[in-house]
Protein backbone atom coordinates (compact mmCIF):
# COMPACT_ATOMS: atom_id res chain seq x y z
CA UNK A 1 0.00 0.00 0.00
CA UNK A 2 2.95 2.41 0.73
CA UNK A 3 4.48 2.02 -2.80
CA UNK A 4 0.76 2.76 -4.05
CA UNK A 5 0.72 5.89 -2.04
CA UNK A 6 4.60 6.93 -2.94
CA UNK A 7 3.07 6.50 -6.90
CA UNK A 8 0.02 8.58 -6.46
CA UNK A 9 2.10 11.69 -4.04
CA UNK A 10 4.91 11.56 -6.69
CA UNK A 11 2.33 13.20 -9.11
CA UNK A 12 0.78 15.64 -6.74
CA UNK A 13 0.33 19.81 -8.16
CA UNK A 14 -1.92 20.81 -5.15
CA UNK A 15 -2.68 19.24 -1.43
CA UNK A 16 -5.40 20.50 -0.41
CA UNK A 17 -6.05 20.21 3.86
CA UNK A 18 -9.18 20.37 6.21
CA UNK A 19 -8.68 22.68 9.38
CA UNK A 20 -10.59 21.00 12.38
CA UNK A 21 -8.74 17.73 13.28
CA UNK A 22 -6.18 17.60 10.43
CA UNK A 23 -4.12 21.47 10.97
CA UNK A 24 -5.99 21.69 14.46
CA UNK A 25 -6.52 18.77 17.10
CA UNK A 26 -10.08 18.97 16.27
CA UNK A 27 -10.89 20.78 19.53
CA UNK A 28 -13.12 23.59 19.36
CA UNK A 29 -12.70 26.93 21.60
CA UNK A 30 -15.43 29.33 21.66
CA UNK A 31 -15.43 32.37 24.29
CA UNK A 32 -18.62 33.88 25.73
CA UNK A 33 -18.39 35.77 23.13
CA UNK A 34 -18.86 33.16 20.70
CA UNK A 35 -15.26 33.66 18.81
CA UNK A 36 -13.56 30.22 17.94
CA UNK A 37 -10.00 30.18 18.43
CA UNK A 38 -8.30 27.39 17.09
CA UNK A 39 -4.16 25.90 17.66
CA UNK A 40 -1.97 25.36 14.47
CA UNK A 41 0.74 23.59 14.77
CA UNK A 42 3.94 25.49 13.51
CA UNK A 43 5.78 22.45 12.43
CA UNK A 44 2.75 21.47 10.09
CA UNK A 45 2.95 25.01 8.88
CA UNK A 46 6.43 24.76 8.03
CA UNK A 47 5.48 21.56 6.29
CA UNK A 48 3.41 23.52 4.11
CA UNK A 49 5.57 26.33 3.20
CA UNK A 50 8.09 23.48 1.82
CA UNK A 51 5.62 22.04 0.06
CA UNK A 52 4.92 25.52 -1.88
CA UNK A 53 8.65 26.11 -2.54
CA UNK A 54 8.86 23.09 -4.33
CA UNK A 55 6.32 24.15 -6.94
CA UNK A 56 2.81 22.20 -5.08
CA UNK A 57 0.00 24.33 -4.78
CA UNK A 58 -1.84 24.13 -1.36
CA UNK A 59 -5.66 24.86 -0.56
CA UNK A 60 -7.65 24.68 2.37
CA UNK A 61 -10.63 23.18 2.34
CA UNK A 62 -13.28 23.54 5.74
CA UNK A 63 -16.98 23.07 6.90
CA UNK A 64 -16.94 25.66 9.32
CA UNK A 65 -16.24 29.25 8.93
CA UNK A 66 -13.35 30.86 11.53
CA UNK A 67 -11.42 34.49 10.57
CA UNK A 68 -8.13 32.15 12.44
CA UNK A 69 -8.16 30.41 9.60
CA UNK A 70 -8.13 33.45 7.09
CA UNK A 71 -5.08 34.85 8.83
CA UNK A 72 -3.64 31.08 8.85
CA UNK A 73 -3.80 30.71 5.49
CA UNK A 74 -2.63 34.04 4.55
CA UNK A 75 0.46 33.81 7.23
CA UNK A 76 1.22 30.67 4.43
CA UNK A 77 0.63 32.45 2.18
CA UNK A 78 -2.23 29.99 0.73
CA UNK A 79 -4.68 32.03 -0.83
CA UNK A 80 -7.05 28.88 -2.11
CA UNK A 81 -9.44 28.47 0.80
CA UNK A 82 -12.88 27.60 1.32
CA UNK A 83 -14.67 27.56 4.22
CA UNK A 84 -18.51 27.35 5.44
CA UNK A 85 -18.53 24.71 2.90
CA UNK A 86 -21.47 21.86 3.31
CA UNK A 87 -20.87 19.98 0.00
CA UNK A 88 -16.69 19.43 0.13
CA UNK A 89 -17.30 17.90 -3.14
CA UNK A 90 -18.45 21.02 -5.31
CA UNK A 91 -15.80 23.01 -3.46
CA UNK A 92 -13.30 20.29 -4.29
CA UNK A 93 -13.85 20.60 -7.91
CA UNK A 94 -14.25 24.51 -7.96
CA UNK A 95 -10.64 24.07 -6.34
CA UNK A 96 -9.29 22.09 -8.87
CA UNK A 97 -10.73 23.91 -12.37
CA UNK A 98 -9.27 27.75 -10.35
CA UNK A 99 -6.07 25.68 -10.20
CA UNK A 100 -6.23 24.09 -13.94
CA UNK A 101 -6.07 20.29 -11.88
CA UNK A 102 -7.34 17.12 -12.23
CA UNK A 103 -8.13 14.83 -9.46
CA UNK A 104 -5.35 12.29 -9.93
CA UNK A 105 -3.00 15.41 -9.76
CA UNK A 106 -4.55 16.52 -6.50
CA UNK A 107 -4.38 14.85 -2.85
CA UNK A 108 -6.99 15.79 -0.06
CA UNK A 109 -6.48 15.33 3.80
CA UNK A 110 -8.99 14.97 5.91
CA UNK A 111 -10.57 13.33 9.20
CA UNK A 112 -14.21 12.45 9.03
CA UNK A 113 -17.17 11.69 6.95
CA UNK A 114 -17.66 14.69 5.76
CA UNK A 115 -14.69 14.29 4.00
CA UNK A 116 -15.25 11.25 2.25
CA UNK A 117 -16.84 12.14 -1.25
CA UNK A 118 -13.05 14.26 -1.73
CA UNK A 119 -11.19 11.63 -0.45
CA UNK A 120 -12.38 9.17 -2.67
CA UNK A 121 -12.05 11.26 -6.20
CA UNK A 122 -8.73 13.09 -5.59
CA UNK A 123 -5.28 11.20 -6.43
CA UNK A 124 -4.04 10.89 -2.53
CA UNK A 125 -5.91 10.60 0.31
CA UNK A 126 -4.30 11.09 3.60
CA UNK A 127 -6.10 11.16 6.57
CA UNK A 128 -4.79 10.68 10.84
CA UNK A 129 -5.26 7.83 13.02
CA UNK A 130 -8.02 9.53 14.90
CA UNK A 131 -10.40 9.31 11.74
CA UNK A 132 -12.74 6.75 11.65
CA UNK A 133 -11.70 2.94 10.10
CA UNK A 134 -13.87 3.66 7.17
CA UNK A 135 -11.46 6.74 6.10
CA UNK A 136 -8.49 4.64 6.99
CA UNK A 137 -9.80 2.04 4.49
CA UNK A 138 -10.48 4.57 1.75
CA UNK A 139 -6.99 6.55 2.35
CA UNK A 140 -3.85 6.04 0.39
CA UNK A 141 -1.85 7.30 3.50
CA UNK A 142 -2.15 7.39 7.20
CA UNK A 143 -0.17 9.60 9.06
CA UNK A 144 1.30 8.40 12.16
CA UNK A 145 1.38 11.64 13.98
CA UNK A 146 -2.09 13.38 15.30
CA UNK A 147 -3.89 15.99 13.88
CA UNK A 148 -2.65 19.44 15.40
CA UNK A 149 0.36 17.93 16.17
CA UNK A 150 2.49 17.04 12.83
CA UNK A 151 -0.08 14.98 10.35
CA UNK A 152 0.23 17.84 8.32
CA UNK A 153 4.34 18.29 8.58
CA UNK A 154 4.47 14.23 8.00
CA UNK A 155 2.37 14.39 4.67
CA UNK A 156 3.93 17.14 3.34
CA UNK A 157 8.06 15.49 3.48
CA UNK A 158 5.87 12.39 1.92
CA UNK A 159 4.93 14.25 -0.99
CA UNK A 160 8.11 15.86 -0.91
CA UNK A 161 10.13 12.85 -0.22
CA UNK A 162 7.94 10.77 -3.40
CA UNK A 163 8.84 13.68 -5.67
CA UNK A 164 12.51 13.23 -4.79
CA UNK A 165 12.29 17.02 -3.20
CA UNK A 166 12.54 16.83 0.29
CA UNK A 167 16.67 16.61 0.40
CA UNK A 168 16.42 19.93 -1.54
CA UNK A 169 14.11 21.20 0.48
CA UNK A 170 16.07 20.50 4.28
CA UNK A 171 19.39 21.81 1.88
CA UNK A 172 18.96 25.36 2.91
CA UNK A 173 18.96 23.91 6.82
CA UNK A 174 22.25 21.73 6.54
CA UNK A 175 24.64 23.67 4.49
Amino acid sequence: MLGEATARAKRLRMMIFDVDGVLTDGTLYMNDRGEEMKAFNTRDGHGIRMLQEAGVRVGILTARHSRVVERRASELGVALVRQGVADKKMAFEDMLALAACVPLDAGYMGDDLIDLPVLIRCGFAATVPEAPQLLHQRCHYVARSSGGRGAVREVCEFVLRAQDRLDAALNGYTA
